[in-house]
Order: structure tokens, then C-alpha cells, then sequence
């Protein structure tokens, strides 16, 4: 019998491409490399009269038994082996069966692929840190999450058929634009820590100078992204409080800064702003796009550019990813800006259509004058964040940041009568607290609700509220911290809303997402209709084959994309203890085993690397 084997890596819901970045080879010469051909030993009996496989291979990519006979009767040959043979080099054949699992049928992967992600805890998770949880409306999950018709289609490189996706893809920077207040944004990039590298090179490309300053209340993650981009760049990374930054020396190309920052603190960076612009330095705003329903704008404080990731608008955690991130900025810096954008203009005919006035591939053809080497544009999760904004509309966010906000205010108030102390004078969702209580009281009780916080090296907690959390929830979280005070006692005996945002001269009075689309399609029924029209003005596979050869053409079946809905998947934050990620650590291992075993090699990267999405 004759077998192919075929890599198929990355996270197929955003059709993203984890492809091998790094390749550690055994040997210099090309002596060891393999082929993925192999012959197995003969088929038992027991195999012959009950397949193990079924007809998923046959049809998942298409040909049958009988139409590889006639390929091969038409090329000469009587087998696939003999076919190999004639072909590949007898150097580099392989002789021996590989060492990987047995294949087996779709039933028995989707059994086992359910045991593996019900190793991963679903724990209440207020870590924060940029990755919230969310409630993905269920007309979203099913329509355009679980959608082949959504999922399939190739980058928008032909606007005649891809007005549906790039309509989409406008509504998603019109939301960016609006919520920042800066004048462009492109759609998009990898996530929250790679607009932040980009943002960075920006300034670089544009004043030349070798030093950036990135405030130490940034997100970790992003902090150390940045550090390795700028190493790759030869530039220098100095990190303090950007309060207290000295910007006379004119040295510094950017400053980057969090609002509200990773401990929740929002502050005035108006002075700041001033003060590097004076120097010529440029200004980077980290920012939460949710928070910005309530909160000032960044262009208000003058920034420069504007970045973040928009996972909390309708995205699943997903351990980390995939999530869109977004980078907005003024209309001067537009032609270094990374990444795609869209535009509209009008045809032959005169009516309106879209285009991609800045391609992901146009930084390949610059070359040495490209803006960029990361494209990357998680083109399906920002249409998922773009339709949570069409779906809730203005007052719909609005509404769920109130609520998150007003949430985060109670427990700040009882947490504060227990005897504890709250960092934060003013605060969206997070709150940094010194406890009064030991480490290991605190993480008992939280074991006992299934809770998990965020641990910050002094000592201290932090504490991200988010869409799906309830009273009940604030309530064992107050119970963590030594608090059996009802938190409806709290709302009736306090002036809660006197430190709210609303009360402070934070509060957004700029009017937002005022498009026709985000205040139209509010129903079930509207939203559905509206998805399913930009669906049908694509070309994706469930119309025709893409005669298109990418890393991102990968053919993934049903039941390839089933588990990536899976709760124990979708529901679980990057920094939860590895105790609770049993299954995405399983994952790991077996994957990058066996992609060790086919390529021959001793190690391999999964860190992403497309540049067409």
C-alpha cells in the first residue's frame, strides 16, 4: 500500500499558516532529507474486511481508487510506488515506514480530539493582560466562524470578486478610526504585540533615529515583542516611566505607552504627547478599543498612532490566538503604514466598489523599500470583530462597557472595605490590589472557585473584569479577598459611580461608529441577511476551485474545523497555569514530534509567518 503524507499546519480558523520558521538541519549535505512517501506492510485480513480509515482521504481531496488508475494508466504507470520510484531519487527515498500514529476515521479523531481539549480547565479567568473573554453572539459563531463560505476564500487580490469580504474589511477600520479618532487604520495585523513592533518601525522609517522608549506599564508581552524586533533592527529599547522621560536629547524615534495601562491606571497623556512631539519624537498608543466606548479618544491626547488587538470584540481567547490586531494613525504617515487597506472608489459604471488601496503583498514587491515583513492581516477575525461592532452597534458596546465598568466599581469597593488596598485612582476594567491576605491564602480560595488571577511579581494582584462577568462573579471574588458582604448591600450603601469615568474628565463626548451599517442591523434576522449578502458577492470554495497556489489554499474538511469551536479550545486564556492546558500542551507535543518525524529534521517553529492573509 501506498501512502502520502501532507503538512497541513496553523490555526485554520483564520486560514493562517503556522509554517516551519526555523529549520535546525542534521546534516549539511542533502543526504538525510526524506520523502514523504513510504511503504507500509501488507493489510491484514481483518483490515481488508474493516477499514479503519473509511473514505475520508478519498473524500477530503477527491480522486478515488479508479481515478488514480486512470492517472496513472495515462502517465505509464501501474502504482503510486512505482510512480515515486521513477521520480524521486533513490538517494532520498525512503525506506522505512514512518514513526507516527496510525491514521484513523472521522468518528474515532473527533472522539479523541474531544478527550484531548476536555484536558484543558475551564476556570473563571480575570488575568487580563489584553486577552479578555467574550460572548461571541451565536449568529456570528455560526455565519461567518463555522461559515465555509467565510472561511475559504483567498486574499482579495481580485476586487470583482471579494466586495463582499471588503466591505467587511472597511467596516472593521471604520470602527478602528472612530473609536481612536485617528484618520486611517489598516485591516489588520497579527495581534496586539506585532502593531506594536510595527508602530515603532514606523517611527524609525520616519525620523532615522536608533532609540525607542516603551513605558513599563505596557502588557509583558508586548514589551518583549518589541524588544526582539528591535534587536532584529539594531535599535535600542530604554524602558521607565515615560512620565519621567527625558525627551531633549532628540534621540528617541518613538515613545510607547498603554492606556489604560496593564495595572488599569488611565492617566492624562497630553503633556507627555507635547513634550515628544517637541523632541520630534513619535508617539504609540496601546490602547482597548471597548475601553474607548467610555473613554477620550488617543487622538485627543494628539498621539501619533493608535494600536491594540480587537479580540474582545466577539473573538474567543483561543489560548492566545488568533486575534486581529489593529494599527490606526494620522493621514501623514500613511504611506508607512504595514499591512492591507481598503478603499473605496467607482467603477467603469460609476457605482462604488472596493478595492485594496494597499495590498499585503505590495510589501513584498518594494522589497528593500517595504514598510514591512510581517503582512499578516487575520483577515477572518477582524470580519468576526467588525460584525460584533455592526451587531451591537454604539449603544450596544457602550452598554457592555458600562456594564463591565460599573461591575469593576463594586468590586473596588468591596475590596477596599475588606481592608485591602486598590492602586488605582481611576480604572476601566482592571484593578491592581496589595492584599492583606497571603499569597497562598489567596490561591487556595481561588482554587476552591475555580478563579485565576493575575500574579504581578511585587506581590500585588490584578484583577480584568470582562463581557461575561456577573454579579455572582464579583461576589466569589470578593469572597477571595475575605469579603462576605453582599454586593447588592455595596450598590445600595455607596455612591458607586462617583469614581466611575463618567464622573472624570476622561469621558468620550465624541460621537462614534455613526455609519448607517452600525446602526441598521440590530436584529438576528438583519445581521443574518446582511452577512449572507457579503458572503454571496465572494468567490470561496463553496462556489469554485481557486485556481491560486498559497499557503493559505489549504483544503480543510468539516471535521478539521469542527474541534476549533470547541469550548475546552475556544474558552481558554494564554496565561492560565499549564496545569489547566493539558491538551493544548498534548497538541504541541504530538504535532511538532511528528513534524519532526516526516521533514527529518530535530526541531520546528510554529510561530506564524504568513504573508498573504
Amino acid at each position: 500500500m501506498y501512502r502520502i503524507y501532507k503538512i497541513g499546519l496553523g490555526r485554520v480558523t483564520s486560514r493562517q499558516s503556522s509554517v516551519l520558521n526555523k529549520i535546525i538541519f542534521k546534516n549539511s549535505d542533502f543526504s538525510d532529507l526524506r520523502c514523504f512517501f513510504s511503504t507500509s506492510t501488507s493489510l491484514s485480513n481483518l483490515d481488508k474486511l474493516v477499514p479503519k480509515k473509511g473514505e475520508f482521504p478519498s473524500r477530503h481531496i477527491g480522486p478515488r481508487d479508479h481515478d488514480q488508475s486512470a492517472m496513472l494508466d495515462l502517465l505509464g504507470f501501474k502504482s503510486l510506488e512505482e510512480l515515486s520510484h521513477k521520480v524521486v531519487p533513490e538517494r532520498i527515498y525512503l525506506k522505512s515506514p514512518l514513526n507516527i500514529e496510525e491514521a484513523m476515521g472521522e468518528r474515532d479523531l473527533i472522539r479523541r480530539i474531544r478527550k484531548i481539549a476536555e484536558k484543558n480547565l475551564i476556570w473563571r479567568t480575570y488575568i487580563g493582560m489584553g486577552y479578555h473573554n467574550c460572548c461571541v453572539p451565536h449568529t456570528i459563531m455560526r455565519n461567518i466562524f463555522e461559515n465555509p463560505g467565510w472561511t475559504t476564500q483567498y486574499t482579495p487580490y481580485q476586487p470583482e470578486v471579494a466586495q463582499g469580504r471588503l466591505e467587511s474589511l472597511l467596516n472593521y477600520q471604520t470602527m478602528v478610526t472612530d473609536l481612536t479618532g485617528l484618520q486611517v487604520a489598516n485591516a489588520s495585523l497579527l495581534d496586539e504585540g506585532t502593531a506594536a513592533a510595527e508602530g515603532l518601525g514606523l517611527c524609525h522609517r520616519q525620523n532615522k533615529r536608533k532609540k525607542l522608549f516603551v513605558s513599563h506599564l505596557v502588557h509583558p508581552q508586548t514589551l518583549s515583542v518589541v524588544q526582539t524586533r528591535a534587536d532584529s533592527l539594531g535599535l535600542s529599547v530604554d524602558v521607565g516611566d515615560v512620565q519621567k522621560a527625558n525627551f531633549t536629547s532628540r534621540e528617541y524615534a518613538g515613545v510607547l505607552f498603554q492606556y489604560p495601562d496593564t495595572e488599569g491606571n488611565i492617566i492624562d497623556y497630553s503633556e507627555l504627547v507635547q513634550k515628544a512631539h517637541e523632541d520630534g519624537t513619535l508617539t504609540v498608543c496601546a490602547t482597548d478599543l471597548l475601553a474607548l466606548t467610555l473613554l477620550r479618544p488617543p487622538s485627543e491626547f494628539d498621539v501619533d498612532i493608535a494600536i491594540g488587538t480587537s479580540q474582545r470584540f466577539g473573538v474567543p481567547l483561543g489560548y492566545g490566538g488568533p486575534h486581529a490586531g489593529f494599527f490606526a494613525c494620522r493621514q501623514s504617515l500613511v504611506r508607512l503604514m504595514p499591512g492591507r487597506m481598503i478603499g473605496l472608489t467607482r467603477d467603469a459604471d460609476g457605482f462604488n466598489a472596493y478595492r485594496l488601496a494597499l495590498q499585503t503583498r505590495e510589501q513584498h514587491i518594494r522589497r528593500d523599500k517595504a514598510t514591512s515583513n510581517i503582512c499578516t492581516a487575520q483577515a477572518l477575525l477582524a470580519n468576526i470583530s467588525a460584525m460584533y461592532a455592526v451587531y451591537h452597534g454604539p449603544k450596544g458596546l457602550k452598554d457592555i462597557a458600562t456594564k463591565i465598568h460599573n461591575l469593576t466599581l463594586l468590586l473596588n469597593e468591596g475590596i477596599k472595605q475588606a481592608g485591602h488596598t486598590v492602586t488605582n485612582n481611576l480604572f476601566f476594567d482592571t484593578i491592581r490590589v496589595i492584599p492583606t491576605l497571603s499569597k497562598s491564602e489567596i490561591l487556595s480560595r481561588c482554587s476552591q472557585k475555580e478563579i485565576n488571577l493575575r500574579y504581578i511579581p511585587d506581590g500585588s494582584i490584578g484583577i480584568s473584569l470582562d463581557e461575561t462577568t456577573n454579579e455572582n462573579d464579583v461576589q466569589d471574588l470578593l469572597w477571595i479577598f475575605g469579603s462576605d458582604t453582599p454586593i447588592q448591600e455595596i450598590a445600595d450603601n455607596n455612591d458607586i459611580l462617583v469614581n466611575s469615568i463618567s464622573k472624570s474628565s476622561f469621558k468620550r463626548t465624541s460621537p462614534y461608529l455613526t455609519h448607517p451599517v452600525f446602526n441598521t442591523h440590530h436584529s438576528e434576522t438583519s445581521i443574518v441577511r446582511y452577512m449572507k449578502s457579503l458572503e454571496n458577492k465572494d468567490i470561496s470554495l463553496v462556489h469554485s476551485m481557486i485556481p491560486l497556489g498559497s499557503c493559505t489554499m489549504k483544503l480543510n474538511s468539516t471535521t478539521e474545523m469542527m474541534p476549533c469551536s470547541l469550548p475546552h479550545f475556544t474558552d481558554i486564556h494564554p496565561f492560565v497555569p499549564k496545569d489547566q492546558a493539558l491538551g493544548y500542551n498534548q497538541l504541541f507535543t504530538e504535532l511538532e514530534r511528528d513534524l519532526c518525524e516526516v521533514t527529518g529534521y530535530d526541531k520546528i517553529s510554529f510561530q506564524p509567518n504568513s504573508g498573504a492573509q
